[in-house]
């Protein structure tokens, strides 16, 4: 078992027996939380979010025997024609009531640290871990745009470019704090807890944190204070192209003496053949809606301390922006099987976290045509 994933037992929906806990390979859906999902492209898949939306594709992947799903927080979108992720649900709710409906997959919701005090996050999360024992985790978000932050009066100032891991390293502490101890009184610069309490706590005594630090700041963060680190991959059908930020985070890890995971997040276009599914793929950045991409380069600039392999930096690069620059695989099912072989075989890697292009039939693909040829996948689809 990986040290992040903390995969639940229990039974499939319909009775089925669930998957048997292995060693290899976790696999994920980062859910369409938020309108189109993540093709900023006028001939994508339009369509606007909701719980039903959500609850079908993670009912099937839990049936397909993925093992966790995740879900994003953004709170303004970046218009255009498309109104690309104006239309977006909270990730804590939505979470809950998918743990609701589930019964083995892991769910993480996302914390926007400058939005949801810690404590509320801590009590949110005990209460999902209430519905879905075991299967609760929380995804740290810092934020980098400043308009989502700005409209609600919650816009510390561009010094929070600057400090933004600081205080989401006091964040996590008063987490940690109450979710073990049931009290916390952290005096920070940023947060300071009085006799702050908690109870219940979860029932392990423990949730899981994830992070999506791309620059070295943000990996220094996630060994010191995550179980497991969200990298986008890069390219088209560069599956090794993360090596690099793999062995970064291992390194970092190895320095803390943790046990910390790369999470590898890649989009899936797949079809019949690599002729049709490269071409799909070409159609999408044909159609761009540039009007949305300008807007999100705009703010990725907005952070002058930003180094060149951090998030803000990396998603409105232009030769990939129409998918936020991250790594896409773009073939046939066997194709695709093949890359994330790759991916597995990357040392630090514990996990893929994938998107789709059409997200329902997406995970059905993924189930029924690319899992059962992957050989890191063999335990759970059967395959020899």
């Amino acid at each position: 078992m990986t040290a992040w994933a903390g995969r639940s037992g229990g039974k499939r929906r319909g009775g089925c027996p669930a998957p048997a806990t292995r060693s290899g390979m976790d696999i994920g859906v980062f859910l369409p939380i938020g309108n189109n999902g993540w093709l900023i492209s006028k001939s994508s898949p339009q369509y606007m979010p909701s719980f039903e939306l959500n609850k079908a594709i993670v009912q099937r992947a839990e049936e397909h025997g993925l093992d966790f799903a995740l879900t994003m927080i953004k709170l303004k979108g970046f218009g255009g024609e498309t109104e690309f992720w104006d239309h977006c649900l909270e990730s804590f709710t939505l979470t809950a009531g998918l743990a609701a409906v589930t019964e083995r997959i892991k769910l993480y919701a996302s914390a926007p640290v400058l939005a949801l005090p810690p404590a509320i996050a801590a009590r949110m999360a005990v209460t999902i871990d209430s519905i879905a024992p075991g299967r609760a985790g929380v995804n740290i978000v810092t934020g980098w745009a400043p308009p989502e932050y700005a409209q609600m009066g919650l816009w510390p100032g561009d010094e929070h470019f600057a400090n933004r891991y600081t205080r989401a390293a006091e964040y996590v502490t008063v987490l940690r704090q109450l979710w073990s101890e049931g009290v916390s009184n952290v005096k920070g610069e940023f947060y300071r807890m009085d006799e702050c309490v908690l109870s219940p706590r979860p029932a392990g005594g423990h949730i899981d944190i994830l992070a999506a630090g791309q620059s070295g700041t943000g990996m220094r963060f996630a060994a010191e204070y995550a179980d497991g680190n969200f990298i986008l991959g890069s390219g088209v059908n560069t599956p090794l192209a993360l090596s690099e930020a793999a062995a970064a985070l291992a390194g970092q890890a190895r320095r803390t003496g943790r046990e910390v995971g790369t999470l590898a997040l890649f989009m899936v276009i797949a079809e019949e053949s690599d002729g049709a599914a490269q071409a799909k793929w070409k159609d999408y950045h044909d159609n761009a809606d540039l009007s949305a991409l300008g807007y999100m380069t705009a703010q990725t600039a907005k952070d002058k301390d930003a180094d060149e392999s951090s998030t803000a930096k990396t998603v409105a690069l232009p030769e990939g922006a129409v998918n936020l620059n991250m790594g896409t695989l773009v073939g046939s099912y066997g194709t695709v099987a093949r890359m994330l072989d790759q991916v597995s075989e990357v040392h630090g890697v514990k996990g893929v976290i994938l998107v789709f292009d059409e997200f329902l039939e997406g995970v059905e693909k993924f189930g029924t045509r690319i899992q059962p040829l992957m050989t890191s996948r063999a335990s759970v689809s059967g395959a020899p």
